[in-house]
């Protein structure tokens, strides 16, 4: 059954496992967050729920946005994200979700916006490889060649080139949740997750797990 809930990336830190080995974690702070609205197939042509997460002050919300809130009865949130889930049916608009709907051990998906880098060359963006440093060389962090002059004489679509690195939607596949600490609505999950600390994240069950 699909599930899926959003958090805020808190930092990395270590924790020592059964066996006394050091496993690297991710802290996520994950939920609580609140079902906002329903999404139905007689409606909407399909079935998701919208969520809401974080707290943000009502001078930052628009008259619009403060109307969706008051129908669905909840306080105002920072995030809104919605979920495509086979028993959106089964909530209700007001609902809690929490991070106890996930166990240990159990395998997930981590969504989020990677860090950004800024303009970066081949080399930081593609992991090219460098020309010769020495004997006269040129020819040190350039792009290299574009294509040939004469045949096709352009350059091909998707070419490796200089540009902006990061700050796109990442995810990371088949991670695996170490501990659930439900009173205080925190995940730690094995390896790291994309994105910065106090970056928001989506949190699923794994569409390819082992």
């Amino acid at each position: 059954m699909k599930k899926a809930i959003m958090g805020k990336k808190v930092g990395m830190t270590q924790i020592f496992d059964a066996n006394g080995k050091i496993v690297p974690v991710t802290v996520i702070e994950a939920g609580p967050c609140v079902v906002l609205q329903k999404k139905t197939t007689e409606k909407d042509g399909y079935e998701a729920i919208q969520v809401g997460f974080g707290e943000v002050k009502e001078k930052l919300v628009t008259k619009p946005i403060k109307g969706h809130f008051n129908k669905a009865g909840v306080s105002f949130k920072k995030y809104v994200r919605e979920f495509r889930l086979e028993n959106a049916s089964e909530y209700q608009v007001g609902q809690e979700i929490k991070a106890d709907i996930f166990a240990e051990g159990e395998k997930i998906d981590v969504s989020g916006i990677s860090k950004g880098k800024g303009f970066q060359g081949t080399i930081k963006r593609w992991n090219g490889h460098r020309g010769p440093m020495t004997h006269g060389s040129k020819f040190h962090r350039a792009v290299g060649s574009m294509g040939g002059s004469s045949d096709p004489s352009r350059t091909f679509k998707n070419k490796r080139m200089p540009g902006h690195m990061g700050n796109v939607k990442t995810t990371v596949l088949n991670l695996e949740v170490v501990k659930v600490m439900a009173d205080k609505n925190v995940i730690l999950i094995k390896g790291g997750v994309p994105g910065p600390n106090k970056g928001v994240v989506v949190i699923r069950n794994s569409v390819k797990a082992k």
